[in-house]
């Protein structure tokens, strides 16, 4: 009886680890530096997203790259574990309508040795999980590509 449960205990944190790598197949981001460049290149998911760990104010946080956002979009939950300020309430149009959200200011967002500062962000109360949306207020400062399955996003540093 204890073998079978050790093995179901066992089972269940393999398949669990392998599910959690599926939806998120970037959780450890490397790097590749150039003269005057840092890449990191991601792999989609099952869905075809981009997810992938990294940090803001040098807490980590799992992003998912959306070239639709604006803004990074940070959920309510996120924000308060970050401890952001709520800025100025703004109207945002979601997938699922308008809603209300509050303007704020990142320090620091770090995605393997890339690392954007002063990001405009908005902490969005409707969004749901605890993904961030690594929106164009991020992206703009980078150059990216996706071909194949990847995406490879460069930050020049001279």
């Amino acid at each position: 009886m204890v073998a079978w449960i050790a093995g179901l205990f066992l089972a269940t944190r393999y398949f669990a680890g392998r599910e959690e790598h599926e939806a998120n197949p970037n959780t450890q981001v490397s790097s590749a530096h150039g003269q005057g460049y840092i890449e990191v290149q991601l792999a989609g998911n099952r869905q075809g997203h981009f997810v992938a760990s990294g940090m803001i104010n040098q807490l980590p946080v799992q992003f998912m790259l959306d070239t639709g956002a604006t803004d990074v979009a940070i959920p309510a939950s996120v924000a308060s574990q970050l401890t952001l300020q709520r800025g100025m309430p703004v109207q945002i149009n979601t997938a699922n309508g308008r809603s209300e959200g509050y303007r704020t200011q990142l320090d620091r967002v770090k995605l393997g040795d890339i690392v954007l500062r002063d990001v405009r962000a908005v902490v969005t109360p409707g969004l749901d999980g605890d993904q961030v949306l690594l929106g164009m207020s991020a992206l703009r400062q980078l150059e990216f590509t996706q071909r194949g399955g990847n995406m490879l996003l460069r930050q020049t540093t001279q």
